[in-house]
């Protein structure tokens, strides 16, 4: 987030003042709601503190939250499980970058991986991830996982000779993949619920994603999970598919709760890019982090 904090600065955000950091741990990731998870419950503590304390400083105007990649998801966990009326008293925008609602397909790559160090790194955001052994039971990988939401229950993500897997079939995919019971049930009981339930936050909107850029859609394996996959490339920003972007249209967009909602993809950007490509970061700042004013107040 460095190049869109020099460019907020640029437009008279001061650190510390009107411009505050929400850093987050990534090897956690939302859970259904009446599941317990220590480490998010803490982190939107925290993080209603900051916002609360962020207000007060700046003449208790309403902030805005701005998210990147895998923050949406915490950003979006963190706003549905707080009070409407919190929602609506403290938060005036929300810009989401570089977020999908239903998973990317590259994820499934790393599940099929015997995870040998020898391996080529994933791109990112699931880099860090990419650990032997340790990163494939990190329950944040489960949040990128395709889900039907985007991907319908009948597309092909993964074809092996003897069968294919959509994203309904992720358990029996999972399992495929090596991946202990008690792994699959934790995908079943935990994540997938919130990928299913994935909603609009009632506060204003925008969602900013590159497109344009060759992105993984489909692997096939030809001999075995464990083996190189052969890829098909279709739209989106090298990591997110176009199908996963354009799904935020309905469950943000779709909703008749959400009162102001817009969606801006920027042509050939990549995934990194959003934040950090000059061309990316005018557009983010000039047409949605400034649609309010340089007088307000931003926690990234």
């Amino acid at each position: 987030m460095g190049k869109l904090v020099e460019a907020l600065e640029r437009e008279g955000y001061r650190d510390g003042e009107s411009l505050f950091g929400a850093p987050y741990d990534f090897r956690h990731a939302p859970a259904a709601e009446g599941q317990a998870n220590r480490e998010l419950s803490r982190f939107r503590r925290q993080l209603r503190a900051l916002v609360e304390r962020a207000s007060r400083a700046n003449g208790d105007k309403a902030v805005v939250l701005v998210s990147h990649s895998q923050g949406g998801y915490f950003t979006m966990d963190f706003l549905r499980r707080s009070p409407l009326s919190w929602r609506r008293r403290f938060v005036k925008h929300y810009v989401m970058a570089s977020t999908g609602a239903g998973g990317f397909v590259v994820s499934m790559q790393f599940f099929a991986s015997t995870g040998n160090d020898s391996s080529s790194s994933p791109p990112s955001p699931a880099t860090a991830m990419s650990l032997p052994s340790v990163g494939r039971t990190l329950p944040s990988r489960f949040t990128a996982l395709p889900s039907p939401v985007a991907f319908g229950d009948d597309t092909p993500l993964v074809v092996t000779r003897n069968k294919s897997y959509a994203a309904r079939d992720m358990s029996a995919f999972l399992a495929a993949a090596g991946l202990p019971p008690d792994m699959v049930r934790l995908y079943e009981t935990r994540e997938l619920p919130v990928a299913l339930n994935l909603g609009a936050p009632l506060v204003p909107v925008t969602c900013v994603n590159g497109v344009g850029v060759p992105t993984t859609e489909m692997l096939v394996y030809r001999d075995g999970l464990d083996g190189t996959p052969e890829v098909a490339y279709g739209d989106g920003d090298g990591v997110v598919n176009l199908a996963s972007i354009v799904a935020l249209d309905k469950v943000i967009g779709g909703d008749p709760r959400q009162e102001y909602y817009r969606s801006v993809r920027i042509a050939n950007m990549s995934h990194r890019g959003v934040v950090s490509d000059p061309v990316a970061l005018q557009r983010l700042v000039g047409e949605n982090l400034v649609v309010t004013s340089a007088e307000d107040t931003r926690v990234m």
